[in-house]
């Protein structure tokens, strides 16, 4: 029989309920979060790490202070020149003139040589411009002086605000070579605006007056404006010298100290000298030890100019300082400027000194016009000017006698005045006037003014002056003594230059000193370089900033000067 018990199957473990599903899944989900947090936070600390290190540290700073101890030789760059360097790696030293932090990632820079700026941008790039990079350059003050290298790159619209617009340099270093050490006395922007934009603008701008220009002039004269001034200024010198070296000319240096007034002792400096020094005397001795302890600062270079003219030198000129002791408070009076001489033999005609003068002005005028439209557009933002004008054609120069000149401005209105200096004048005119001096400031402008309405020219020359208010040594007409062999000339309307055939006989000029009160023995030196026989001359002098002044119309001769001088500055 078949045996009926079967063998027992064993029982399967039973499977996780579903309760306990559900926590298993919660937990891993924790875990998964848990690590995904964990990989966040592991990323952002090894970015702030990353932040923390900073890998520009080579490409910007503060350089130690140069005491010229290495010397690379690499070659430094001019702003001025970028414009043609698209796709190169400069070097250039600059100010900062502004600085604009667009974010902590960008700064825009503006950089200023001289007359010249351009934009420089600061990005923050991995592994090269680090934020650190960016932070520490916007922060550089105004007028700083750094060192940059960086690649030129054309823009692709004009960039507003610099001077040279169609490029900008991605800056890849900036080093800090000089600071700020305080505070700066105004913004080269408050000093650089038109005085138009002040009164017309609605903005309350800082007007910066001229005082304080010229207290702080080392700040004022960081301006493009200031900058492209005494560039003009130079090239009048440069100009000046060019045409006369030309023309036979040769560059004498007289002595600023002397033993006796040049022209008129009211208005000259006296200063001390030693006791004992060497000077003639009216007596008929060579030398005499007789000297007080007084000197006088030269007025002008005219003495050593003749007598080098009757030493043989037949062509002469000179670019150094002339003192004028006058109380003038004026806009276009200085006790100190740079005077621009000239003298040389004549033939046969004191007008070969006259046209030999026009000519330099000439050269002098069409030079800067020609070659420093740069420099005179600069200025003409903050001092807008109608463009000098000069005649050119075959007709040359206007010239026009004293006496044509002042019946144009009785023509005009003026009454002439009762004056020692013109009673020739109301004589010739059979005329009665009410006191006016007709060489005032205003009818000179006046004057101007109507040349300019009838000749439509800035520039001109007056000749034949009446004697008696020219200086001792100036030659009278052979026709008419009561006039003289004398010119001025004049740009928009205001004296620029003075000069004169001189008297070269010494009977007829010790006879003219003494007519104007000058003892001819007090001045022999100068009186006995004419006894050993002198030939005809004559000359002229030129007042160097008032040229700039007003060819470039800045309405005040300190603006001209770079350190200017009158009767309340001998500072700076």
């Amino acid at each position: 029989m078949a045996d009926s018990n079967t063998d027992a199957v064993p029982e399967q473990p039973a499977g996780p309920s579903k309760s306990e599903l559900k926590k298993r899944a919660k937990a891993a989900e924790k875990e998964r979060k848990a690590a995904e947090r964990a990989a966040k936070q592991a990323e952002l600390a090894q970015q702030q790490a990353a932040n923390e290190i900073d890998y520009s540290t080579e490409f910007y700073g503060v350089l130690p202070l140069n005491q010229s101890q290495t010397r690379t030789r690499r070659e430094r760059s001019q702003i001025s020149t970028l414009s043609s360097r698209d796709g190169e790696t400069v070097l250039l030293r600059a100010r900062v003139q502004t600085s604009r932090a667009k974010s902590s990632k960008l700064l825009f820079l503006n950089l200023r040589q001289r007359t010249h700026t351009v934009q420089a941008v600061l990005m923050v790039d991995p592994e090269k411009i680090s934020k650190q990079m960016v932070k520490w350059a916007s922060g550089l003050a105004d007028e700083s002086i750094v060192l940059v290298e960086g690649l030129v790159k054309k823009s692709p619209t004009p960039i507003q605000g610099a001077t040279i617009s169609d490029v900008e340099i991605d800056v890849k270093q900036i080093h800090l070579i000089s600071g700020i050490d305080g505070r700066l006395p105004f913004s080269l922007e408050d000093a650089s605006r038109p005085e138009a934009e002040i009164e017309s603008s609605e903005n309350q701008f800082n007007r910066v007056l001229i005082d304080t220009r010229l207290n702080n002039r080392v700040v004022d004269l960081r301006t493009q404006t200031n900058q492209a001034v005494f560039r003009i200024q130079a090239a009048i010198g440069d100009l000046f010298r060019d045409y006369l070296s030309k023309h036979g000319f040769i560059e004498i240096h007289s002595p600023k100290l002397q033993g006796a007034a040049t022209e008129s002792g009211a208005s000259v400096f006296k200063v001390s000298y030693f006791k004992g020094a060497l000077t003639r005397l009216p007596l008929d001795l060579e030398v005499t030890m007789t000297f007080l302890g007084n000197a006088y600062l030269a007025q002008s270079p005219q003495l050593a100019k003749q007598m080098a003219i009757a030493a043989d030198f037949e062509r002469v000129y000179e670019i150094g300082p002339v003192f004028r002791a006058e109380d003038s408070n004026t806009y276009r009076h200085m006790t100190e400027f740079i005077g621009l001489d000239l003298e040389m033999a004549i033939e046969e005609h004191y007008h070969e000194v006259m046209e030999t003068l026009d000519g330099l002005f000439l050269s002098i005028f069409r030079g800067l016009r020609d070659n420093y439209q740069h420099e005179i557009e600069t200025i003409r933002k903050q001092f807008p000017a109608e463009e000098f004008k000069w005649r050119e054609g075959p007709e040359g120069t206007l010239r026009l006698t004293h006496r044509e000149a002042v019946q144009m401005l009785i023509d005009d209105g003026v009454e002439i005045g009762i004056t020692d200096d013109m009673k020739w004048v109301l004589n010739s005119l059979s005329m009665t006037a009410t006191i006016n001096p007709l060489y005032s400031t205003e009818n000179e402008k006046r004057l101007g003014r109507l040349v300019k309405a009838k000749y439509d020219t800035d520039y001109f020359i007056i000749d034949k002056f009446p004697m008696e208010i020219r200086p001792f040594y100036t030659m009278p007409d052979p026709e008419d003594p009561t006039v003289s062999n004398s010119y001025d000339f004049f740009m928009r309307g205001e004296e620029i230059l003075s000069g004169a055939q001189r008297i070269h006989d010494p009977k007829l000029l010790s006879e003219k000193m003494r007519s104007k009160g000058v003892d001819p023995d007090s001045m022999r030196s100068y009186v006995d370089a004419f006894r050993m026989g002198c030939t005809p001359h004559g000359g002229g002098g030129i007042g160097l900033e008032r040229v700039v002044m007003l060819f470039l119309k800045l309405n005040n001769i300190r603006r001209a000067s770079l350190f200017p001088r009158d009767p309340k500055r001998l500072d700076p």
